[in-house]
């Protein structure tokens, strides 16, 4: 098998690798904001504000540190954290109309 064959086939096992993956991350997400929806319904239920600075905080370090250990720029781990839980008060407000 020549290089260019070579490489040709471990491209493609790379990119099949990503796509299982990013099938894994889309699933993921998808569940996680199953569950942050319910906290927004209870959150609405009980009169409760739709974003917690506290727990956002502690969040945040603790993705950091995650992304630390993995061996992922926190930087990266932190702008996704900080997307996702702009998107979940985005939802948990929709909750309070």
């Amino acid at each position: 098998m020549s290089d260019s064959a070579r490489a040709a086939t471990l491209l493609k096992e790379h990119r099949e690798s990503i796509d299982r993956l990013d099938a894994i991350l889309v699933y993921t997400l998808a569940e996680r904001f199953k569950r942050t929806q319910a906290v927004g319904r209870l959150k609405a239920e009980h009169d409760l504000p739709p974003s917690d600075p506290d727990r956002e905080s502690k969040q945040m370090a603790r993705l950091e540190q995650l992304a630390l250990e993995a061996d992922l720029d926190p930087s990266l781990a932190k702008k996704f954290l900080t997307f996702i839980i702009s998107e979940v008060i985005r939802h948990h407000e929709k909750f309070l109309k």
